[in-house]
């Protein structure tokens, strides 16, 4: 990503913040995590890892839209899908975690990790996200792949 593209995703990302100038100072020095809230610009929809690292790959298709912003948790084992904000979403499934409106995200800026951290997709400033219905069908494919290879690995 060109530093354009950087100074784009911090802007876009910042204007979550309640100050968005603390927070892309936050981001230069000290733990280099904001917390952010969603709902206003996007949602997170968090999955277990194994699930939203081969939903993420069904997702790099070259028939599909670039997929949007993905955050990965590395301690916490999670992957998180940054999708429009939709206060009537109701994602049901094992471990999937929605946060919208009300809830606070963890983040790191997209020009580097921090902590266990790290942008799988970093935000390219222009306000792409993920496609619900997209993502749904990539998680029910993922979801199904997994279902058939427990059995196999003894899982």
């Amino acid at each position: 990503m060109s530093d354009l593209g950087w100074t784009r995703g911090v802007e876009w990302l910042a204007a979550a913040a309640p100050d968005p100038r603390a927070c892309k100072r936050d981001w230069d020095r000290g733990e280099g995590v904001a917390l952010l809230e969603a709902g206003r610009f996007w949602d997170v929809l968090s999955v277990p890892d194994q699930l939203g690292l081969l939903a993420l790959d069904l997702l790099w298709r070259p028939t599909l839209p670039m997929p949007g912003p993905t955050l990965v948790d590395v301690a916490a084992h999670r992957v998180g899908f940054f999708l429009p904000p939709d206060p009537d979403s109701k994602w049901i499934g094992a471990g999937l975690r929605n946060a919208g409106r009300g809830s606070w995200v963890a983040v790191p800026p997209p020009y580097r990790s921090t902590r266990c951290l790290e942008w799988l997709i970093p935000p390219d400033g222009t306000g792409a996200l993920h496609s619900p219905a997209t993502l749904e069908l990539a998680l029910r494919q993922a979801n199904s792949s997994l279902s058939v290879l427990a059995p196999l690995c003894g899982t």
